[in-house]
């Protein structure tokens, strides 16, 4: 059995990142997974990137929407990515998965100005 196998089919990941102290800050998110690989897509500048950008360990658990876990805890290594055909992989990825949902997630952003980046998450 893989690690990768009680995330098929779920719609949610809570992503455990961790501050400076070592306290660590949960977050519900949307994810995509391509072979061995999970991506995730969210806000350039927030809390959870910058805390990633200075330490990539996190754990990661399948979720239901406001976070409740409905798995089991796993270690996984967290970076940011940049490359053009992985934005574009993904972004496909996740209009496959969320459909509409996704596609009005992404106008409201474009409206507000938000600016993305997209998280890969490997398993150590």
């Amino acid at each position: 059995m893989s690690v990768l196998d009680q995330f098929t089919k779920q719609k949610y990941l809570n992503l455990e990142t961790f501050r400076r102290n070592g306290e660590g800050v949960k977050t519900p998110v949307w994810f995509v997974q391509d072979e061995e690989t999970l991506y995730v897509r969210t806000i350039a500048n927030s809390g959870k990137v910058k805390r990633i950008r200075r330490n990539g360990r996190v754990n990661i658990v399948p979720c239901e929407a406001d976070g409740k876990v409905i798995g089991t805890w796993v270690p996984a290594r967290a970076k940011e990515v940049t490359s053009p055909e992985t934005l574009k992989k993904v972004d496909h990825l996740l209009d496959d998965k969320y459909g509409l949902m996704k596609k009005m997630f992404a106008f409201s952003s474009a409206l507000e100005g938000r600016n993305y980046t997209i998280l890969e998450i490997t398993f150590e």
